[in-house]
């Protein structure tokens, strides 16, 4: 996919990375699903706008990557109840997505495998669809809650099913996991998410451009740098504004502190779900000392709300930057010596070889992404194969295994670590000097931009519509765990149920994410 050899016009966003957009016809619609899919590429997000008052313009949109860059189509309908051709014939993750804009936006994929309800749990009410324009009805119960959604039945001798969720033992979010079982073998798993549903997308309605990065930041708290990064650059390429070169090295710096802090977390949660209780301490007291100096130097934990709209909310001194590169060297040693430790404990091997296998076959026909598919033989890595500033300067190296069970996924998580550690001590000691902020203007039409990030789980998408009158008609978020809470359900399966918080842990999945 070197170039988009597809007949119909594409304009170029004012993106740092190259993001095109076009408007299709139906069948051009199928037809650039099946040539990117047979190219290799992959689909990013798929979701539905409305334009307008009165009679107002309604679509669906797709984004799509490849080696040429992101390319954004949508689809135009004028019609009262909507349709348009269904996508999962050309990529299995577009399922969810499909349903989620049926729930939000009454449009629906015709001919679709899956028509049930995603993110709606009979509360909504049957006219009641977030996203479409007008005044919003009350919930309404129908009585029948979630304990109604139609799981799929495994029958067979021996086979029962155990229910786990949506509430957890544990300060975790809410998602419902329905197994079927033999003994301890598990034979299937279905989730059943949306518990999280917020109303985000709707809210970017009422929110100006030049403040609403501060709820991107927001969706998903572990990946809030990746999200307003995200959103800004989107902002960015609406308003045509090149953001300073010192504030791009800056972002990226807190991208990796954002990723190097992730990864710590999660590789102390795997040590203790599989009985190592020291690698919990050690990966807990790490991280508290990197989330310790971010806040001293960001002013947030999360470093939440550090990034604006064209720049930063706050220069990075030369002695904070010293301390930042000290600490990476200190975390670099540290993290060398437990993972000595975590290679060779049998015990913790045992549990993590073979554990939730996910072949790079399965992995490329299920659109698994991020690091849980660079795990799987997946070599996708926005910061290689799009490298926008400055990751064009620093040459990020990908980290891939092709096992693709938990000790792969562990695997990569130990080679980010080490790479981004590379990486931040680049970003600090040769940060360029200057300023940390343009100033934006809207422009005085309507415009779209988009921000694409290698986040820490993957890929973050945002799409950007504002009117002539510098509104928001449409701000879309799309979080990797999309295409990745499908492939958990393949992964579990011919393990035991003991394994599964393991193994759910190996991927990480954000919930909230995923329901906005």
């Amino acid at each position: 996919m070197r170039e988009y050899h597809l007949n119909y016009t594409k304009d170029r966003l004012a993106a740092p990375l190259p993001i095109w957009r076009a408007h299709v016809d139906r069948d051009q619609w199928v037809a650039t699903a099946g040539e990117i899919a047979s190219r290799g590429g992959r689909l990013v997000s798929l979701w539905s706008v409305e334009r307008g008052a009165g009679t107002p313009v309604r679509g669906v949109c797709a984004a799509y990557a490849g080696d040429a860059g992101l390319l954004w189509v949508e689809l135009e309908s004028t019609d009262d109840s909507p349709t348009y051709p269904d996508l999962t014939q050309s990529f299995a993750c577009a399922n969810r997505m499909q349903r989620a804009v049926a729930d939000l936006s009454d449009m629906h994929a015709e001919a679709a495998p899956d028509t049930r309800p995603w993110l709606d749990h009979g509360l909504w009410g049957i006219n009641a669809h977030p996203l479409r324009h007008g005044p919003l009805d009350p919930p309404v119960s129908t009585g029948e809650g979630s304990g109604a959604y139609p799981f799929v039945r495994v029958a067979g001798d021996g086979v029962h099913e155990i229910a786990v969720g949506p509430v957890h033992a544990g300060i975790i979010e809410p998602g419902h996991f329905r197994f079927s079982v033999v003994g301890e073998k598990v034979l299937r798993l279905e989730e059943h998410l949306g518990y999280t549903h917020k109303g985000i997308e709707r809210r970017f309605l009422d929110l100006p451009p030049m403040t609403a990065h501060r709820l991107a930041g927001r969706v998903s708290g572990d990946s809030t740098v990746a999200y307003c990064w995200a959103y800004c650059m989107a902002l960015e390429s609406v308003c045509d504004v090149e953001v300073p070169d010192r504030a791009r090295w800056l972002r990226a710096l807190m991208l990796e502190r954002e990723r190097v802090a992730n990864h710590l977390g999660d590789l102390g949660a795997l040590g203790n779900d599989a009985a190592l209780a020291f690698g919990l301490a050690q990966f807990s007291r790490l991280r508290e000392d990197w989330h310790r100096l971010s806040c001293e130097v960001f002013g947030h934990r999360f470093m939440m709300d550090a990034i604006e709209p064209g720049g930063l909310a706050r220069d990075v001194g030369p002695a904070a930057l010293d301390r930042l590169r000290s600490q990476c060297d200190a975390v670099g040693r540290e993290v060398r010596a437990l993972r000595l430790i975590y290679d060779d404990h049998a015990g913790l091997q045992d549990r993590f070889i073979g554990a939730g296998r996910v072949t790079p076959e399965l992995a490329a026909r299920l659109g698994l992404t991020g690091l849980a598919g660079r795990a799987s033989g997946q070599v996708g890595d926005l910061r290689c194969d799009q490298p926008w500033e400055p990751y064009r300067q620093l040459g990020a190296r990908r980290c891939t295994r092709q096992e693709g069970d938990v000790a792969a996924r562990v695997a990569v998580r130990f080679d980010e670590v080490f790479e981004s550690l590379r990486l931040q001590h680049e970003l600090c000691a040769n940060a360029p000097a200057g300023r940390v902020r343009h100033s934006l203007t809207l422009p005085a039409q309507a415009a779209a931009g988009a921000g694409w990030i290698e986040a820490w789980r993957g890929e973050v998408f945002v799409a950007l519509e504002i009117d002539s009158e510098g509104r928001i008609v449409r701000c879309h978020c799309h979080d990797p765990s999309w295409q990745n809470w499908p492939v958990l359900e393949h992964a579990i399966i011919g393990n035991i149920v003991p394994d599964f918080p393991l193994i759910n842990k190996s991927f990480n999945l954000s919930y909230s994410g995923h329901d906005l």
